[in-house]
C-alpha cells in the first residue's frame, strides 16, 4: 500500500533490534537487578551505634575545647598578676602625682595656660 512496513513511522530509519529483542533485554536487566537487590541487605543495628559514637565524639571534643579555652584563660591571669608583681611600685606609669614632682604651681583661674 505505502510501501512502509507496519510499526515503523514514515521519515524514520528502521528500528535496529527487533521488538522481542528489547522484551529480552528488559527481562535480562530486571533478573539482573533483582538479583542485586536481594543480595542487598541493610543493617539496622548500625544506625544506632554510629550515632552513638558520633555523639560521643562530638562531647569529647566539646570537653576538650571547654578545657583548653579554661587553660588559655588562666594562663593569661598567671601572666598578667606575674608582670603586675614585677613593676616598680615607686613608679606610676598613668599618674605622675607624687609631691614636689610638679615644677610649677598651680595656678588661679579659668581658661587654658598662656
Amino acid at each position: 500500500m505505502s510501501g512502509v512496513p507496519s510499526g515503523q513511522v514514515p521519515g524514520q530509519a528502521p528500528a535496529t533490534g527487533s521488538a522481542a529483542g528489547s522484551g529480552v533485554a528488559e527481562e535480562q536487566l530486571r533478573d539482573v537487578f533483582d538479583a542485586l537487590a536481594t543480595s542487598v541487605h541493610g543493617a539496622s543495628n548500625r544506625y544506632p551505634a554510629a550515632l552513638a559514637g558520633w555523639r560521643r565524639r562530638e562531647r569529647r571534643r566539646r570537653i576538650v575545647l571547654a578545657i583548653l579555652a579554661a587553660v588559655i584563660f588562666a594562663v593569661a591571669d598567671i601572666i598578667g598578676l606575674w608582670a603586675l608583681s614585677r613593676a616598680d611600685v615607686n613608679i606610676h606609669i598613668i599618674f605622675d602625682d607624687r609631691p614636689g614632682s610638679s615644677t610649677e604651681a598651680p595656678r588661679s583661674g579659668i581658661g587654658p595656660p598662656p
